[in-house]
């Protein structure tokens, strides 16, 4: 995608730096949805290798092969909602994932969303006179830079339908999956310092350690263990080392962050200009109110001596 729509100064000063980040290979941030997708749906044996290995973890079942899909999924309807998904696979006997990387806690319901998607990939699965029990199990997977369930430490958090009071299954056709990132940094630091061994986490666990961490140096040790444990995560980090040196993908890097940041900018700005609004009509609020308070007064005063003269008048009577 070339990004020669901004003007010559910005696009020359973005891809000076996309250049010498790529020449460094200093690493694209996976905990963003755009290196998150940019290193699972490389045309790369590593990456397929990598994406098969973390959807056998998260799924807790194997997976023979897989194929990237479309990510996008059109509505049914012209007033329907596009939806966008990070990757969307498809495993060998037709049961769907969609990964999801949230960096940032958003406007957004995570829990409605998940649902949401969830049941566009089972619509998506219909088809004109076929039998519903050929509709396969989709798996909506979430990876969250925040804590979203407060009440619980546990990681993963898994769902399906179930019964209200008596707990028993609907059924297994939609999983899904939350797994909130900062909820490792203790078993994190222990496992760095030595103090528990990083061969007891399951390996959905170490993912979500390699996540959060690839790209922090006092955490290198811990990266380097988990690459010599699990080959799926070896491969994501060769894979990851080679999209880095990437030029093309890091001017797409830069130019999302500052158009985030532009984002974000707008909405500060408005958002100061509502607060400085806000305080000009509390504050002439506050001044007309003193206004009536003075008239209010003044007209007592007045009110006062009319009646103390007629007290006068009467006792002169």
């Amino acid at each position: 995608m070339k990004l020669s729509f901004l003007n010559p100064f910005l696009w020359g000063e973005l891809r000076r730096k996309a250049r010498e980040n790529a020449e460094q290979g200093v690493p694209l941030d996976i905990l963003s949805d755009f290196g998150f997708k940019s290193l699972f749906t490389a045309d790369d044996d590593d990456s397929r290798e990598a994406l098969r290995s973390l959807l056998a973890a998260c799924t807790d079942r194997p997976i023979a092969s897989l194929s990237i899909r479309n990510n996008e999924l059109l509505p049914e309807y012209l007033t329907g909602k596009t939806v966008r998904l990070d990757v969307h696979v498809t495993f060998n006997d037709g049961e769907q994932a969609d990964l999801e990387m949230q960096a940032q806690k958003s406007d957004d319901d995570m829990k409605v969303r998940s649902t949401f998607l969830a049941a566009r990939m089972l619509s998506g699965q219909a088809k004109r006179g076929e039998d519903y029990r050929q509709i396969r199990r989709v798996y909506q997977i979430f990876f969250l830079n925040f804590v979203l369930f407060q009440e619980s430490g546990k990681v993963p958090r898994r769902y399906f339908m179930q019964e209200e009071k008596e707990h028993d299954q609907l059924t297994d056709v939609v999983s899904s999956v939350f797994y909130e990132l900062p909820k490792l940094k203790k078993i994190s630091l222990e496992c760095l310092s030595g103090k528990t061994d990083l061969s007891v986490l399951p390996a959905d666990q170490k993912w979500s350690i390699f996540f959060k961490y690839r790209n922090t140096k006092k955490m290198a040790a811990l990266i380097g263990e988990l690459c010599q444990e699990e080959e799926g995560i070896m491969r994501a980090d060769r894979a990851l080392k080679k999209i880095s040196r990437d030029e093309e993908r890091w001017a797409r890097t830069l130019f999302r962050e500052k158009a985030a940041m532009d984002y974000r900018s707008g909405i500060n700005n408005a958002l100061r200009k509502g607060r400085e609004e806000s305080a000009r009509v509390i504050e002439e609020k506050d001044r007309l109110l003193e206004e009536k308070d003075r008239v209010i007064g003044e007209k007592d005063q007045v009110i006062a001596e009319l009646s103390r003269k007629l007290l006068e008048v009467g006792k002169n009577q």
